[in-house]
């Protein structure tokens, strides 16, 4: 049981980063693009938003180029790695209560 729950948060966890990641490659597309606002563009603005907004405040400023969704890729596989070897760490604990 407590090795289908790992499974589980393990893969849930890495798809959401994985959506996370495209999201925000999807927006600094759009960014270069300038495209008309739509339901499309507006979900990718909300979702990526506050994971951008924190990257913004870290990166400083070189001219015209934005690094901020770099620093926002690497600080969101960092935060993966950690979650996922957390859920890897509790696992025998997870054993012991199921």
């Amino acid at each position: 049981m407590a090795d289908q729950i790992v499974v589980f948060l393990v893969a849930f966890i890495q798809i959401f980063s994985e959506i996370l990641t495209f999201l925000i490659f999807a927006r600094v597309i759009l960014s270069w693009f300038r495209p008309s606002s739509n339901r499309f563009t507006e979900f990718i603005y909300v979702s990526t938003e506050p994971i951008m907004v924190l990257a913004k405040k870290i990166t400083p400023k070189i001219g015209l180029i934005d690094l901020s969704p770099i620093i926002a890729l690497l600080g969101l596989n960092i935060v993966t790695s950690i979650f996922i070897s957390l859920i890897i760490y509790i696992k025998p604990y997870l054993e012991s209560i199921l």
